[in-house]
């Protein structure tokens, strides 16, 4: 790419808007414009408006510290600076829906890391090495809006890809039923270990929303843009059923999960579809994408949050421990990096596939 597109980051002070920043310092194809907050936050630099609650162990990228903050419900300011904006925002679901549309209606894509749009049907929930394919929904998302360009994409949630990527390198065997227990960590919450003295030494089973989620967007990602209704209508062949749980972890969302399969593979057969598989960010070679999507891990104490939470820079995932149990046909552990893979990282790389398929670019 011989120009950098112009990236605005709306909800850029949080935790996920700061990781957002730091994986954008070097990009290669994209580099931060904007940066936006709450009316609070607007007229500061970047470095005041974080200064005391920078959450991150990397330091504040220089090209981002002297920016001046804009207020994200200033539209206009922010959309007329840059050719798409990733969305960050803490709001409630529908303020969520409607900034985020506001923003598409200027004609400005939005990669959003936000839940709020993640049901509706015409807005494609992308995992690029799953289903790259959703994309094509967003002609039909276009005709609703009254855009020529403008549109919004989602990531899904960060715990369903500690999982998610090992049933689908699976789907051949034909998945029918699973249970799926995550075990996820604090900045999920958008807090670090400090921020939460409640965490720690603990174990709090339960997570407001993180069930509902679990069970029905892998649904989505399975699912298949369906010309006739011009939306994404989700898969019905695979039931999950789920419990999450916040753990005192700071990065690393595990899943301990259980599968039957209508087909019968062997342990090898399952192992060979792990490590064999790939999709079009790898064929690519998109900036961000691993080289290495799954790696399956023999030693039985593997994977683990402490050594394998960055393999492939945060950007794969790790499953570990495959072996037959006696109610269900095989289970297994995952592990994937909850703001690289599971926010941040995979929202960038969701972009980065979309500019890829010319969906986005510069205005």
């Amino acid at each position: 790419m011989d120009t950098k597109l112009k990236v605005g980051v709306i909800g850029a002070t949080g935790m996920v808007g700061q990781r957002f920043v730091t994986l954008l310092a070097d990009h290669p194809w994209f580099e931060v414009a904007v940066v936006a907050a709450s009316p609070h936050s607007a007229g500061k630099t970047y470095e005041e408006a974080v200064s005391g609650r920078w959450k991150l162990d990397e330091p504040i990228p220089e090209n981002v510290k002297n920016l001046v903050l804009l207020d994200a419900a200033d539209i206009e300011a922010v959309t007329s600076q840059v050719d798409f904006v990733f969305s960050a925002v803490d709001m409630s679901k529908d303020e969520i829906r409607k900034i985020e549309e506001e923003y598409a209606k200027t004609e400005t894509p939005v990669v959003s890391n936000n839940s709020a749009h993640r049901w509706t049907p015409d807005v494609p929930m992308i995992i690029p090495e799953i289903n790259p394919e959703h994309a094509e929904v967003i002609k039909y998302q276009r005709e609703r809006l009254g855009t020529k360009r403008g549109f919004i994409a989602v990531k899904p949630n960060c715990s369903i890809q500690s999982y998610t990527p090992a049933l689908t390198a699976w789907q051949k065997f034909e998945p029918t039923q699973v249970v799926a227990t995550t075990y996820q960590a604090i900045s999920g919450a958008g807090k670090t270990l400090e921020d939460a003295p409640e965490i720690m030494g603990n174990v709090i089973p339960y997570i407001p929303g993180e069930e509902e989620k679990s069970e029905m967007e892998p649904l989505k990602i399975w699912g298949h843009v369906d010309d006739d209704k011009k939306e994404i209508v989700p898969a019905e062949s695979t039931v999950i059923t789920s419990q999450t749980l916040r753990v005192p972890v700071l990065y690393g969302h595990t899943a301990a999960a259980f599968v039957n399969f209508k087909q019968n593979p062997s342990k090898e057969d399952l192992i060979e579809a792990l490590e064999s598989y790939s999709g079009v960010p790898q064929e690519l070679g998109l900036p961000s994408a691993p080289k290495q999507f799954i790696q399956y891990m023999t030693d039985d104490f593997r994977p683990q949050v402490r050594y394998d939470i960055n393999f492939e820079h945060g950007m794969g995932v790790s499953v570990g421990r495959l072996r037959t149990d006696k109610i269900f046909d095989w289970k297994f552990v995952g592990l994937s990096h909850n703001t690289l893979r599971g926010a941040a990282g995979g929202a960038v790389l969701c972009a980065e596939l979309l500019t890829s398929q010319g969906y986005i670019e510069a205005k």
